[in-house]
């Protein structure tokens, strides 16, 4: 990212922002893309002009600023600049977006199924197969759908309800900065089993699960009572 710490694009036009999964693309004017991802600690902060940041300066990587709004990319995991034809060297591995106009349901089923040995925790996080669930989902979706998170894609019974499940449940949540999959909005409840562990379930009460691994160290939680594990 420091080779990008002197460019200067003054002038140019906001032509579009586009969100793939968890990507962002910044398209300006003359054919120019800035993409960022957030990863684990990134954030935008939107501010007017002359207004102070709510952070560092040493943690700011992109400043974007427009009349009346200044956007400031802190801690950004991913920076690049590129001519807007080569995004697809960014974001083709991507698979379908869950919130895009070309969401294709029956290719993330059919990515998904590629790999009938994967946890099915791990494949929903997989952005090849389907792009946009994050550890909050991965997490609520199992728990939605009744699967423990360590089946194996190929015991799944219904890959297509899932797919379907993760569609509505991010579209639910596009408008807002809380993941809500309860329905609610209370501390505490706005999640079945995310951030709950020794919480009792808000279905049946048991005690809620939380294991840590992958190379990541990503954490998952569930249910043992509503998630039992798949016969082996």
């Amino acid at each position: 990212m420091p080779r990008y710490a002197t460019a200067d694009y003054s002038g140019r036009i906001v032509a579009a922002v586009v969100a793939r999964g968890k990507h962002l693309l910044v398209r300006l004017s003359h054919g120019t893309t800035i993409h960022t991802h957030f990863k684990m600690e990134g954030s935008f902060h939107l501010y007017r002009s002359g207004e102070r940041w709510k952070g560092p300066g040493y943690e700011v990587r992109l400043v974007l600023e427009t009349r009346p709004w200044i956007a400031v990319g802190f801690r950004l995991g991913t920076l690049d600049v590129v001519p807007t034809g080569r995004e697809d060297e960014l974001v083709g591995h991507l698979g379908p977006d869950l919130l895009g106009d070309d969401w294709d349901p029956a290719e993330a089923v059919r990515r998904l199924r590629g790999g009938p040995e994967v946890p099915v925790a791990e494949a929903l996080l997989d952005q090849r197969n389907l792009a946009g669930i994050g550890n909050v989902y991965k997490s609520e979706l199992c728990f939605l759908a009744g699967v423990h998170p360590a089946t194996p894609i190929g015991g799944v019974a219904d890959l297509d309800a899932i797919v379907h499940l993760a569609r509505r449940t991010l579209w639910a949540n596009r408008d807002h900065a809380r993941h809500v999959t309860t329905g609610d909005m209370r501390p505490g409840r706005r999640h079945w089993v995310y951030g709950r562990r020794s919480r009792p379930c808000l279905r049946c009460g048991t005690p809620i699960e939380k294991e840590e691994g992958g190379p990541d160290v990503r954490v998952t939680y569930w249910c043992p009572a509503c998630q039992p594990p798949a016969a082996s």
